[in-house]
């Protein structure tokens, strides 16, 4: 396999499926039909899900939720969906351990690098819960920095479109994928692959992205085996 240790990122909406809401039971068991096939082969897996499906901070500029108080009430919603694909994992025989960057000992451990780390070494999936644990910062921060901490070998960004285009290909027809980009090209490009926070932390610490579709089945094995899925980003 080309990959030794990843990190997974998934967004929080993509576990809606065709709900407008929530969890769909349908697409957390194709996730973890792809994640179980990924695991066979020996990788070392660690996981960062989103919280969007359930809150997505503040949406409107009245609201009486303040900023900080909001983005909490986001990574509380990322425990719930970490809960969730945990819960889904571990029925289909898996071994997995929650951390989470906000203590909460009844449903899971806090997160500890060097813990987290043992964890990866002796074959369970590690699923990082609560992002960062700090207002004002993305869960796909929370995916590069937690990657970076773990030394992974590459961050992998399971989207809904099948990597990086030269223009948006649900709405122009001629738009071509790239296979590969720089860190650099992306960024003067204004290509939005990930926030400038996440993007600039593993730009500096030349930790590859692959953006790619995780809806479409046999994609993330496909990756760890090194077919040219997706875009990669380095």
């Amino acid at each position: 396999m080309k990959y030794k240790r990843i990190l997974l990122k998934l967004s929080g909406e993509a576990l809606m499926g065709d709900k407008k809401f929530g969890i769909d039971s349908l697409r957390l068991q194709q996730y973890t039909d792809e994640i179980k096939k990924v695991k066979e082969t020996g990788v070392e897996l660690a996981i960062v899900i989103g919280g969007g499906n359930i809150f997505r901070g503040v949406q409107t500029d009245n609201s009486v939720i303040d900023r900080v108080q909001g983005d909490y009430m986001g990574m509380l919603a990322t425990v719930i969906n970490a809960m969730a694909l945990q819960s889904a994992l571990e029925g289909a025989g898996l071994f997995t351990r929650l951390m989470s960057a906000i203590k909460i000992e009844q449903v899971c451990e806090q997160f500890i690098r060097r813990r987290a780390v043992r964890h990866l070494e002796k074959g369970r999936i590690v699923i990082f819960g609560a992002g960062t644990g700090n207002p004002y910062f993305t869960t796909d921060s929370a995916a590069s920095l937690r990657a970076v901490e773990i030394e992974a070998d590459v961050v992998l960004k399971g989207t809904r479109v099948d990597g990086v285009y030269t223009a948006d290909p649900e709405k122009d027809p001629e738009a071509t994928r790239f296979s590969s980009l720089t860190y650099e090209k992306a960024m003067q490009k204004g290509f939005k692959i990930m926030d400038m926070t996440a993007f600039t932390l593993c730009r500096e610490n030349n930790l590859p992205i692959i953006v790619f579709d995780m809806n479409k089945p046999g994609n993330l094995y496909k990756i760890i085996k090194g077919e040219d899925i997706g875009t990669l980003v380095h």
